[in-house]
């Protein structure tokens, strides 16, 4: 349950348990997300998501988990970081390159 959140990961894992266990005594489990969101002072739509990362994150339907995304935004931080270091590496080649070029020197 990555992302952000002005809510910590110990609120939203007690409001998606909550859904969990109160699950039967509602018609449906949008009606138990539509009880409980309020209680926790989160929007149902909030509350749903939460629920469905949840349901991703235990495997129970398919889905990039938490896991997965923050391996994702990691990585991207490092392709980032390395395609940054590469333009300066070109640049710095480029400019020895035209050093050596210069005759008379």
């Amino acid at each position: 349950m990555a992302g952000a959140s002005p809510h910590s990961a110990e609120v939203r894992q007690r409001a998606v348990r909550l859904v969990e266990q109160h699950r039967e005594e509602y018609s449906s489990q949008w009606a138990a997300i539509c009880s409980i969101a309020p209680k926790f002072g989160v929007s149902t739509e909030t509350l749903r998501k939460w629920v469905r990362q949840a349901e991703v994150d235990a495997g129970q339907v398919p889905g990039t988990t938490s896991e997965e995304s923050a391996e994702l935004r990691r990585l991207k931080r490092e392709v980032a970081e390395l395609r940054r270091a590469n333009e300066i590496l070109k640049s710095a080649a480029a400019f020895f390159a035209a050093e050596l070029d210069r005759p008379g020197q």
